[in-house]
């Protein structure tokens, strides 16, 4: 029990490292809640400080999930992985670092899926990426890319086998996603969301 419970403090403490205020802070000397959206996510980190720091604090991000789901196995503890992945998106959205102010949930979100579901992670970045580049809308295509992780998630059940460990994750984490960006929601409605023009 004590292990279970070290591993559940060890993942929220990982996702609550907060990537973008570290590298705004220390390379840039830049606190990025301060800039764009006041996010500490990778979407704001590339907005506020460019492509390069925006894949570090991306990249990092994913890590956070990916370690926290990898730990019961690391640590050889018999614990679900999908338990300690959720605890990190918690952490990483609500960091007792940065004063509870973290990102949107969607590259930890991310990394937690690389870990339990490498096939999964690679549609979601397909997805994103195609939604991408049709919209131009970063918020947008992260829900898509949600969305596309619940309908994923059902159709293998149907067609193979249920994971409903996994299922209640996903559907719990896109929603959540979607939730998080409720405010984007309001500003694509409104046509005032940013687009990106990189791609």
């Amino acid at each position: 029990m004590v292990q279970i419970i070290s591993i559940l403090v060890l993942a929220y403490l990982l996702g609550s490292i907060p990537s973008g205020l570290i590298i705004g802070r220390v390379f840039y000397n830049t606190d990025i809640r301060e800039h764009g959206s006041g996010n500490l996510g990778g979407t704001n980190t590339f907005r506020t400080l460019g492509v390069k720091a925006g894949l570090v604090v991306t990249s990092a991000d994913i890590l956070k999930g990916t370690l926290a789901t990898a730990l019961p196995l690391i640590l050889s503890v018999h614990l679900h992985p999908l338990i300690p992945g959720v605890l990190a998106v918690l952490g990483h959205t609500y960091p007792i670092f940065a004063s509870f102010r973290g990102g949107k949930a969607v590259a930890t979100s991310g990394g937690v899926i690389l870990c339990y579901a490498p096939f999964l992670f690679a549609t979601l970045i397909l997805a994103f990426f195609i939604s991408l580049y049709i919209t131009k809308y970063v918020s947008l295509s992260s829900m898509v890319a949600a969305l596309v992780a619940v309908i994923y998630v059902i159709i293998s059940g149907i067609i193979s086998k249920w994971d409903f460990p996994l299922l209640i994750v996903i559907i719990l984490l896109a929603s959540f996603v979607v939730y998080r960006h409720r405010a984007n929601i309001k500003r694509i409605i409104s046509k005032t969301e940013p687009k990106i023009k990189w791609l």
